[in-house]
């Protein structure tokens, strides 16, 4: 009885070591990446973090995070739009606090510990901003089917300080009409999605205001990636327009904007022009 005893607790501290944060996404939440194939080494930060974003002991999407600059670098998804309601709060990643905590996203009110907000972003950082900025989705609430995966959606760590007239008007028409006319036909949409660090922060200078939002796309139809597209837009105050690119363009705007390093998004099958 005790030797069993033993083999439990064994079991459970072994458990506690199994991160939501992962070392690595060729081995975990490797669904939501095209031919399990996450995007180059350019695109991850020095002090980064690999979140399989999980609710409801299932995940839902992928994100790369920066703990320095505290916003998420991409986040990855199928693109399967639905009518999910809006979660009334902010998750957090527990797990960016301490390895030993619960794998799952949780509300900020549920933790009880002074390193909440020293590696991500808390919702005290949103809301006493006094620049006009948004919480802006990489990954939309709109973009996943149902509930659980709507209300995931809903965690800091995958969200931007993006000013409000682009997030509520030509990044919003990008989102809910230009996605859903060219993901028509395709059978599996892979979607990553992302912000370039920029070189201001919100007001109290914890959090990053990215220079630019992008996303790509790769369409599947059957098996076969058919057509790929992308788009992109400077997050600044007063800009409403988003530039629509295939994925050829995208990947060399943004290796232009990461100083010259080759930025790959999707495993090459996926059409460039």
């Amino acid at each position: 009885m005790l030797g069993l005893l033993l083999l439990q607790v064994l079991a459970s501290c072994l458990c506690l070591g199994h991160s939501e944060v992962v070392k690595t996404f060729k081995k975990q939440c490797t669904q939501f990446f095209y031919e399990k194939t996450p995007p180059g080494d350019t695109l991850r930060p020095t002090n980064a973090a690999r979140i399989c974003q999980r609710l409801t002991n299932k995940y839902h999407f992928a994100t790369m995070y920066d703990k320095t600059l505290r916003i998420p670098v991409y986040s990855a998804y199928i693109y399967n739009p639905g009518n999910g309601e809006r979660y009334e709060s902010w998750f957090v990643e527990p797990q960016l606090i301490d390895k030993n905590y619960g794998k799952e996203m949780a509300e900020e009110s549920s933790i009880h510990s002074a390193n909440i907000g020293k590696n991500q972003a808390v919702d005290n950082d949103y809301s006493s901003a006094v620049m006009p900025v948004d919480r802006g989705h990489l990954c939309p609430s709109s973009h996943l089917h149902d509930q659980n995966s709507t209300w995931a959606t809903f965690t800091l760590t995958n969200i931007v300080p993006q000013y409000s007239t682009l997030n509520q008007g030509a990044w919003r028409e990008y989102e809910d009409t230009t996605m859903r006319n060219k993901a028509n036909g395709c059978n599996t949409t892979y979607v990553i999605t992302g912000a370039v660090p920029g070189k201001t922060n919100v007001t109290n200078g914890r959090v990053n205001i990215p220079s630019h939002i992008w996303s790509a796309a790769c369409c599947l139809v059957g098996t076969n990636p058919t057509r790929a597209w992308g788009a992109i837009a400077k997050n600044e105050r007063g800009n409403n327009q988003v530039t629509n690119l295939n994925l050829g363009r995208l990947e060399t705007k943004l290796s232009q904007l990461y100083r010259g390093k080759d930025v790959t998004l999707f495993n090459n099958a996926c059409p460039r022009q």
